[in-house]
Order: C-alpha cells, then sequence, then structure tokens
C-alpha cells in the first residue's frame, strides 16, 4: 500500500452546493498541475454528473461499492496505486459518508454564501462534533463567493471555527461550458477567476501536508442517533440532515428549482418586465429573451452539480424552469396536450386534468402559492382582467379561446384555484360523434331534418357533457345561404357556413366599466337581420328575450342550458326567465316556452367518461301540462370489467307532432328512422 497517498472526503453542507463540481474539478486540477495519479471515487448518484465534467483527463473514476461496510477495502485497493484519493462524499451523514471520514485524512466543507447554507453548515459542524469528529482535519471550500445577492466571504468566514482554504468565485458561464462540453475548468485555454481559484486550491493542498491527518474514530453510539439510512433515495437526492420536528422534507430537485428560479429573477428582473407585452407584441425578442434564460439556466444547473443525473433530466428540468419563468409553469406542457380539455388546479400542490373524460390527478406542482397567483395574472393581464384580494374572481377566455376561472383568497381558504377549459382545435363534425358513439346515425338524420325545418332547439346537460360540441356539430346543418348570428360568453362555436357572424359579449375591465351583455348584444342582433340566432348558452335576463325572439319569425334557433334532465329544462327556463326583472306570471312564462321550444336534445357524461345523446324528446302540450315525448333515448344496462357502460340506442317508435312538416318543406325523412334495427 502507498502509505503517502492522501485521502479526501468532499462533503457539502446541504444538496446544491456545488459539491460534485469542486469535487471532479480539483481531481483534474490536481492531475493536471502536479502529474501524480488521482482518483475520484463516487456513488450512483454523482457517477453520471462525473464522467460528463472529467471528460478526457486521466483522473480515475471509482464507483463505490452497494454497501458501506467495503468501502475502507475500495479506498485502501485505490491508495496502493494513487497520490490522492478524492471522495464525493454526499450531502446527508449516511453510512457510505460515516465510513469515507474514519478513511479520510482532511475533509473539505463545501459551503456557499446564503443564509440557508449558513444555517446548515452550522448543523453541520454541530454534527461532526457529536460523532467526535475532529474539526482541525475540516477544512473549509466557499462555492460561488462573492455572488450578487449573498454573504460576503469575510462574513461567512466569522461564522465558523474552520479555516477557510479557498473561494471559488460564482461564473456560470464558465461552468456552463465545462458541463456541457465535458471538459473541466482547468482544461480550457482562457484565463478566468474560476480556473485561478482551483490551481490555487489544488497547489494548497500540495504545498500544506500539516492539513493532513491520522485517520479519526468516529463515536459508533452518536453515530447511530444522527445517521441517516443509505437507501437508494438518500444517495440519489440528498436530504437534509437537519429537518426539525419530524416534518418530511421537501423534495431536493423542487428546492433546487426553486434556488434556480429566484437566481434568474434576480438576473433578469422578471418581476419588472412586461413578459406579456414582449411574448405578444416582439416575438423575435420573446425568442431571443427564451434562449438567453435558457443558456444561463443550463450554467447555474452546471453549479448546482449532483441533484441530476442525467442529460435527458436535466434538459427536462432546464425546460421546467424556463416554463416557469416566461410560460404557465407546470401548466405549459398540458396546455399543449390537446387530448386534455379541463386543466384544474387546487392550490400549488394539486392539478388535475380530464382526459377523455375522466380526471386524472397529475404528479405536477407550483412551487408556492405565489408563482400560481403569478401564473393567473398573466393569463388574465392581457385581457384587460385583474386578480387581486380586492377582485378575487376573475373569469376571462384565452386568445386561443379556452374558457379561464381563477379564485384566490381570501375567497379560496385552500389558496388560489384554477380552472381551464381548453378549446379544443379540431371541430367535431356529426360523423365523429356517430363513430364515438355519441349518437346512431338515425338520430343524426333526424336532428339534420330538425334543423333544416327550422325547428326550436335546446341542447340541455350538465357541466362537460358535451352541449357545446353537440350545438356545433347541428350548425353543420344550417344551409349556406341563411345569415347565421352566434353570441356567447366565450366565444368556443365554430360555423363552416359563408354567413356568420360571431359576437362576444364583454366582461367589465379593471374599473369594473365597461361590460356588455349577451341581453344587450341580443337585443342589438334582433335589428341586423338575422335568419339563425345561436346562443351559446342561457344562463340569465337573455333567456326571455330568445324566447321571444323564437316566437316572432325567428324560428331555427338554437342555444344550450344547463339541466340534469329535459324535464329540469322547463324548471330551469322558469328560473332564467324570472331572473330577467320582468314582472310575469308563471303561467305567462310557460306559455312562452311550450310556445318557442320544439326539440330537447340531451347530453350526458357517463362513469367511463364516454358523452352521449341520451335523449332526443319533443316538447308539446299547454301551459297547465307540459308533454315530453322521448323520440330517442340511450338505456344502460351495466358495466364491463374494464369499467366501460354497457347500453344500447332506442327509438320510442314515436314520431313527433310535426313529423309532416317535413314532407310538406320538401325535407325527406323516411319514417323507418323510428323503428329499432330487429
Amino acid at each position: 500500500m502507498n502509505t503517502t497517498a492522501q485521502v479526501i472526503s468532499i462533503f457539502g453542507t446541504k444538496g446544491g452546493v456545488g459539491k460534485t463540481f469542486i469535487a471532479t474539478n480539483l481531481a483534474a486540477t490536481l492531475r493536471l498541475q502536479s502529474g501524480l495519479k488521482i482518483a475520484l471515487l463516487t456513488f450512483d448518484a454523482t457517477k453520471t454528473d462525473v464522467s460528463l465534467m472529467l471528460g478526457t483527463t486521466e483522473v480515475t473514476r471509482l464507483e463505490g461499492p452497494r454497501k458501506a461496510q467495503e468501502l475502507p477495502s475500495v479506498i485502501a485497493e485505490a491508495c496502493r496505486t494513487h497520490a490522492y484519493v478524492l471522495i464525493d462524499a454526499g450531502s446527508v451523514l449516511s453510512e457510505f459518508a460515516a465510513a469515507a471520514f474514519e478513511h479520510s485524512n482532511l475533509i473539505l466543507l463545501v459551503i456557499t454564501p446564503d443564509v440557508v447554507a449558513v444555517r446548515h453548515t452550522n448543523r453541520t459542524i454541530e454534527m461532526f462534533e457529536s460523532i467526535k469528529l475532529p474539526l482541525g482535519m475540516v477544512k473549509m471550500v466557499i462555492n460561488r463567493a462573492e455572488s450578487r445577492g449573498n454573504f460576503r466571504s469575510r462574513e461567512v468566514k466569522d461564522q465558523f471555527p474552520i479555516t477557510v482554504i479557498a473561494e471559488i468565485p460564482s461564473d456560470g458561464r464558465l461552468a456552463g461550458l465545462s458541463m456541457n462540453q465535458g471538459i473541466p475548468v482547468v482544461s480550457f485555454g482562457e484565463s478566468s477567476r474560476l480556473k485561478d481559484a482551483f490551481k490555487r486550491l489544488a497547489a494548497s493542498l500540495t504545498e500544506h501536508p500539516e492539513w493532513f491527518v491520522r485517520q479519526a474514530t468516529l463515536d459508533p453510539s452518536a453515530l447511530q442517533r444522527v445517521m441517516q439510512p443509505s437507501d437508494e433515495r438518500s444517495k440519489s437526492f440528498p436530504h437534509d440532515p437537519a429537518a426539525s420536528n419530524g416534518e418530511p422534507q421537501e423534495d431536493p430537485l423542487r428546492l433546487l428549482k426553486r434556488r434556480i428560479h429566484a437566481r434568474l429573477i434576480e438576473r433578469f428582473d422578471l418581476k419588472r418586465l412586461d413578459l406579456t407585452a414582449l411574448t405578444m407584441n416582439n416575438p423575435a425578442m420573446a425568442k431571443q429573451l427564451k434562449g438567453r434564460v435558457e443558456q444561463l439556466t443550463i450554467e447555474l444547473l452546471a453549479e448546482e452539480t449532483g441533484l441530476v443525473p442525467d442529460m435527458e433530466q436535466r434538459a427536462r428540468f432546464v425546460k421546467e424552469i424556463v416554463d416557469e419563468i416566461l410560460g404557465l409553469g407546470p401548466l405549459e406542457e398540458l396546455m399543449r396536450d390537446h387530448e386534455i380539455s379541463d386543466i384544474l388546479v387546487n392550490g400549488k400542490d394539486t392539478i388535475y386534468i380530464e382526459r377523455h373524460g375522466k380526471l386524472f390527478l397529475t404528479g405536477r406542482r407550483f412551487l408556492s402559492n405565489d408563482q400560481l397567483i403569478t401564473v393567473i395574472e398573466r393569463i388574465v393581464a392581457p385581457l384587460g382582467r385583474r386578480v387581486d384580494e380586492s377582485n378575487p374572481m376573475v373569469d376571462a377566455r384565452l386568445p386561443d379561446g379556452s374558457r379561464v376561472n381563477a379564485i384566490i383568497p381570501p375567497l379560496s381558504v385552500a389558496g388560489p384555484m384554477l380552472s381551464i377549459r381548453k378549446f379544443m382545435r379540431g371541430r367535431y363534425a356529426m360523423e365523429d360523434l356517430i363513430r364515438l358513439e355519441t349518437l346512431t346515425p338515425a338520430m343524426a338524420t333526424f336532428l339534420d331534418a330538425c334543423v333544416k325545418a327550422r325547428k326550436n332547439i335546446i341542447v340541455s346537460g350538465g357541466a362537460g357533457s358535451g352541449k357545446t360540441t353537440v350545438l356545433n356539430a347541428l350548425s353543420a346543418f344550417l344551409p349556406d345561404g341563411e345569415r347565421i348570428i352566434t353570441i356567447e360568453d366565450a366565444a368556443e362555436l365554430r360555423l363552416r357556413q359563408q354567413h356568420w357572424i360571431p359576437l362576444e359579449a364583454r366582461p367589465p375591465n379593471i374599473e369594473g366599466k365597461g361590460a356588455v351583455t349577451i341581453r344587450q348584444i341580443f337585443r342589438n342582433v334582433l335589428r341586423m337581420r338575422p335568419d339563425r340566432i345561436i346562443i351559446g348558452e342561457c344562463r340569465g335576463d337573455e333567456t326571455l328575450d330568445m324566447l321571444q325572439a323564437m316566437n316572432t319569425g325567428h324560428e331555427g334557433s338554437m342555444t344550450t342550458i344547463h339541466a340534469n334532465s329535459p324535464q329540469d329544462v322547463i324548471t330551469r327556463l322558469d328560473a332564467l326567465v324570472l331572473m330577467s326583472n320582468i314582472e310575469l306570471p308563471v303561467r305567462a312564462v310557460r306559455e312562452q316556452i311550450i310556445s318557442a321550444l320544439d326539440l330537447i336534445v340531451h347530453t350526458a357524461r357517463l362513469s367511463d367518461g364516454s358523452r352521449k345523446i341520451t335523449h332526443i324528446t319533443a316538447l308539446t302540450g299547454t301551459e297547465e301540462r307540459v308533454s315530453f315525448e322521448d323520440l330517442f333515448i340511450f338505456r344502460q344496462h351495466g358495466v364491463d370489467v374494464q369499467g366501460r357502460v354497457l347500453g344500447e340506442f332506442l327509438s320510442t317508435q314515436h314520431r313527433p307532432s310535426f313529423f309532416e312538416e317535413f314532407k310538406a318543406k320538401g325535407i325527406p325523412l323516411d319514417e323507418r328512422i323510428f323503428s329499432n334495427p330487429s
């Protein structure tokens, strides 16, 4: 055995201080500067980073054993043929770290000059003292020294009874190049403060043999009290060794993301930067800014080595950071996924999505409630809306047509809430709905005839049951030669007809003024000579105007309404008409409804997430008695082992009272569609 070999453990006061960056570059510098044989021993968490950062240097890379008991023999074997054996000992006192300390001659404690690292360092020193580790064999290395917004190195030195032997300056550009190109900083031809700092550190180790002491014997009973388990998670994602009150420790990757996020905000002053104006009005500048943020994120991540093991994970990590800085954070990818119809955020830690009619809990989270509120503000600000304590609710539409609703504290007790109903780019035609088994070809043929015969149709159903999708499909049956006007709260309808005029209500501005309601627009539309009027949804006092229009020459109009069944549609319409502040007896209201409506198309979202038209119901009767005549229904029999709904569409074999009108208007309709297949 080479008795002159020196063993150095590099230990981090917490995850993310740049311990692996220090270890790899120190090993490479020692090798190139002294010409001696150097070994660097790592564990699973850092071996990929080490391979990336050492490049082609002749440092021997050793992988630590799977069991801590085997570590002494690995160290002894390395000492036979190497002058220095460096150990990347992690940032948590595990069995591996304890074994490394007991067989080291020097321990380099890596710290960054920030308040969190200082607090962790104090606890680490207390831990060292409790396990009887001589502080004389511990020296301190300050990484990212003198970085903006942190403590000065002198202030850090005054905090601890340990000698600081090196101050490694912050150089994100060079550190990023080192990581991306697989070249240690000492191998770069250009001179830099970072390169010079590693040269001085390596030289000081060879010039000060008195720093290296005899191996220590640790207190085994104290070790048992403070040592963390050496499981895979402990090695891959170091925990805070001083977590208090027995509370679960936060994911180190999330803490890393917070640190980089904070440094990016500081660098770009993003709180003052008008990201909305930039991204919407200057795409070229937005692209340039994104490139700058990506590059700086890579450089900052290179300084925080050891927590993100592989290149694919790094690329995803950088993308997530950029999305959080310039986009919608964890919602960015969800907004781009065309299979997702709804995004539901219940506070910073809970994000649900709806895919194919079913809700799923994602593993995505916001860094904080503040970040979630920032995203909400980023969404609504371009729309002339605001959300704050004085205005804690907002309802808006994104430029792509998606609907957004947000509610924040104090109204929301559990934190900010955000709901996004995504605007589906692919418009469903009636053929698509038949293919998806939302209805049958016979039902579609009947609805086609009703639209062409100018029957007034209301599409009813619960939230998310597909009402707007069905209304869009029905609109395809409208003749091209007619003037069609649509009115919506948030524009979702997309008609193919050439003579289509889409109108949209306007919410109040930031001062609470300037609102234009559907009712106001509707009254104006009556002066625009419409052949057909389609209201996206009746939900207020515009309902009475709609019913009156249907009764006075605007037959063939359509709308949607929230209701649980065809029978509930009438009750719901009664209530909405009474909200119009016009005093009418209930009998007169009911007469208006019966006279105006011809057909109810009821939709439902079933337990397996599928959406179906469960009823096509003709409406007849008098104000005293309303008659509902089901023409087509969906009858459910049960569910299969996969949870899929079993059932069938059936015709009740009744013909509507207005069936003869089809023939009179020259609309061919074979009455056999009302027969069930044998």
